[in-house]
């Protein structure tokens, strides 16, 4: 499931005429690089939920061979929770990847989507989620989101305290979980509450570098860093 369908506000002036998956980094629309990951891991097919300039996106990925891409029209937004809900016909019934169609990240000595797959227990789990440590998130200057036990159990932060690890904006979700979830916008945040409370909710440590790209200033420091980084995107040392 790639989330596609949200505006964009803080990335403006940059949206105004181009929902923010297809805003290019270093050339690359980050969904694009996003799905090069997927079709890397084994991911033959992916939904991708439209609303916002959803015209643009379908026009872009519809000719995509690998993954193949089936599309879930939203008439309104239904946040992360909502959209994914109503795309749950199109995912099966076993658990799936959850993608922030903006999300960049260079993977560490094994690629992050791989060690998602291989880290996802049925029996103990309705939700892994990818997280950073927050001393290490470019461009993020938050109080963090999660703590983590030894066992990989996640807590959410205590309000008004910081907490070491940050969602990175992929996961593996199963789809029992959304068993009662409201019709209409929710976000999953609602999902991973519920999952918490049963002791299902899991996190696990990411091992590359990831990049917050909020706003059109954190895209051109972004660019600034992966250009040190890699002098190119690709970085064909590890499969970024």
């Amino acid at each position: 499931m790639v989330l596609a369908a949200g505006r964009g506000e803080r990335m403006r002036p940059l949206t105004d005429e181009r929902p923010k998956p297809l805003i290019p980094v270093r050339g690359v629309a980050m969904i694009d690089q996003l799905l090069d990951r997927l079709a890397e891991a084994g991911v033959e097919e992916a939904v991708v939920n439209l609303h916002y300039l959803g015209d643009q996106l379908r026009a872009h990925l519809q000719g995509r061979p690998r993954p193949h891409i089936l599309f879930s029209e939203e008439e309104s937004l239904l946040d992360t929770g909502g959209g994914t809900l109503r795309a749950l016909p199109l995912l099966g019934e076993s658990a799936f990847f959850v993608a922030n169609g903006d999300v960049v990240w260079l993977d560490g000595p094994k690629p992050a989507l791989q060690r998602l797959a291989a880290a996802w227990d049925p029996e103990r789990m309705d939700a892994l989620l990818l997280l950073q440590p927050g001393s290490g998130a470019f461009g993020y200057d938050g109080l963090g989101d999660f703590r983590m036990a030894p066992d990989g159990r996640l807590t959410r932060r205590p309000e008004r305290k910081p907490a070491p690890f940050v969602y990175a904006g992929l996961h593996v979700l199963h789809p029992r979980l959304f068993e009662g979830a409201p019709q209409g916008a929710f976000s999953l945040n609602r999902l991973w509450d519920k999952a918490a409370e049963a002791g299902r909710l899991f996190g696990l440590r990411h091992e590359g570098a990831w990049y917050h790209v909020g706003t059109p200033r954190a895209l051109k420091a972004v660019e600034r860093e992966l250009a040190f980084e890699l002098g190119g995107w690709r970085d064909e040392g590890n499969g970024s």
